[in-house]
């Protein structure tokens, strides 16, 4: 095997958890990175930045805060397109707290479907006032926002929910 290079492949990319490509791109703009991902049960928005010794992680959010911090209702998702709203809107007006006004989406791997979860989390963000590139088109309807799709209840914890977490910053 002598002469021949062997091209080595990245532990991350090999296991499908990271496109570098997609990574660098993100990091050349020299700007925070607004990390959003949905597990299985709750969001996850953060704030993160680049340094030499690894991503700095600035601010998280989580759908498990909603409940312990802005008073979000226990037998609610954690993860549905309000409660990713609402995670994004907090992790927005935390950032705008430690200074940051501008970010760039990272999404990761996940499927972004139009108006899904992760957008929703987006536009939480944009109405905090983070300034980040995007389409208009991408955004839930304000109805999807509100719950209108899953019961009429919701619309009053949302609105409940923002207000806690307006007062809070």
């Amino acid at each position: 095997m002598r002469g021949t290079q062997r091209r080595s492949i990245f532990r991350r990319r090999k296991a499908g958890l990271t496109d570098y490509r997609r990574r660098l791109k993100l990091l050349r703009g020299r700007k925070s990175r607004a990390v959003v991902r949905v597990s299985n049960t709750r969001t996850t928005c953060q704030l993160v930045d680049w340094e030499a010794s690894g991503d700095l992680v600035k601010v998280t959010v989580t759908g498990s805060d909603l409940t312990k911090k802005y008073g979000w209702p226990e037998d609610f998702s954690q993860k549905s397109v309000p409660a990713s709203y609402l995670v994004g809107f907090a992790m927005g007006k935390a950032a705008m707290a430690h200074g940051c006004e501008e970010a760039v989406l990272d999404v990761g791997l996940a499927a972004t479907p139009v108006g899904g979860r992760v957008f929703a989390a987006l536009k939480g963000m944009v109405d905090a006032g983070l300034d980040i590139p995007h389409g208009e088109q991408v955004l839930p309807e304000e109805d999807r926002i509100n719950g209108a799709h899953i019961g009429d209840n919701i619309a009053d914890a949302v609105a409940s929910t923002k207000k806690s977490i307006e007062e809070a910053y």
